[in-house]
């Protein structure tokens, strides 16, 4: 795969994915279809480099990037967690710390760092 680290190099390469696909996707070649391809994943692996969005530093931020991810309401999120939606709400707003049992739904169901867990809640 194709790098760079460059504005202007990532730039050239985006003019030259706009110009193939200008072009039509029928009528591109396999050559041309594959270098599409090629540098559009080395403009996203740019992209990652330069584009960087901080994990959240709120045990409410961390849970509603996981309801995020997850596609989900906060109905949706309480009756997979097991919980009833006030608590979750109470929980989210900060009126409420989540308990033991809050803690270790959160870390099996959302996945959330078990240090993460601790530290924030």
């Amino acid at each position: 795969m194709k790098t760079f680290k460059t504005a202007g190099e990532y730039n050239k390469v985006m003019s030259e994915i706009l110009q193939l696909m200008n072009k039509g996707e029928k009528n591109l070649s396999k050559s041309e279809t594959e270098k599409v391809r090629s540098l559009s994943l080395a403009a996203q692996a740019y992209e990652k480099s330069i584009y960087t969005i901080p994990a959240p530093a709120t045990f409410a931020g961390m849970i509603e990037l996981r309801m995020y991810e997850m596609k989900l309401k906060q109905k949706e999120l309480a009756k997979l967690m097991g919980v009833a939606e006030p608590k979750l709400s109470q929980i989210l707003t900060g009126k409420r710390k989540p308990d033991v049992q809050f803690l270790k739904t959160a870390y099996k169901i959302l996945h959330i760092d078990p240090a993460f867990l601790i530290e924030k809640a």
